[in-house]
């Protein structure tokens, strides 16, 4: 068992359920770059999940990538909460705007950094399975 992937999994999965409790439980509207990062974390669930059930220890391919983009948006969305300069470069024109926060614990952890923080945490162990291959 390769416990860097089974934790990439886990935590994807974690951030995937959180995702949908936000929208569907809580009835957070997501704003545009929240669904980006949806459509990264989403399919690292089911990529994850399929490549531990097989074994697959190349996941790391085509893993790192969705993870590290996912990364990078969720970092530009926190910066668009959290600096207030950054709000002049918002791209999110209609619906809810990007530098809303629905949630604001402890005045600095946003669903954006909880996104970031996963997308890290599963880079990291990708990276380390990689490692572990060569």
């Amino acid at each position: 068992m390769n416990k860097s992937l089974f934790f990439s999994w886990i935590v994807s999965l974690v951030a995937t359920l959180g995702s949908l409790s936000f929208s569907e439980v809580f009835h957070f509207v997501p704003c545009t770059l929240c669904w980006y990062q949806r459509i990264l974390m989403y399919p690292l669930t089911i990529i994850l999940g399929v490549a531990f059930y097989y074994g697959d220890r190349t996941v790391y391919k085509y893993g790192i990538p969705l993870a590290v983009i996912g990364m990078v948006i969720s970092l530009y969305h926190y910066s668009l909460q959290k600096l207030p300069f950054m709000q002049k470069l918002e791209i999110c024109t209609s619906g809810i705007p990007c530098s809303g926060e629905y949630i604001n614990l402890l005045g600095f952890i946003t669903i954006p950094l909880l996104a970031f923080i996963s997308f890290t945490l599963i880079a990291i162990n990708l990276i380390m399975m990689r490692r572990n291959n060569r």
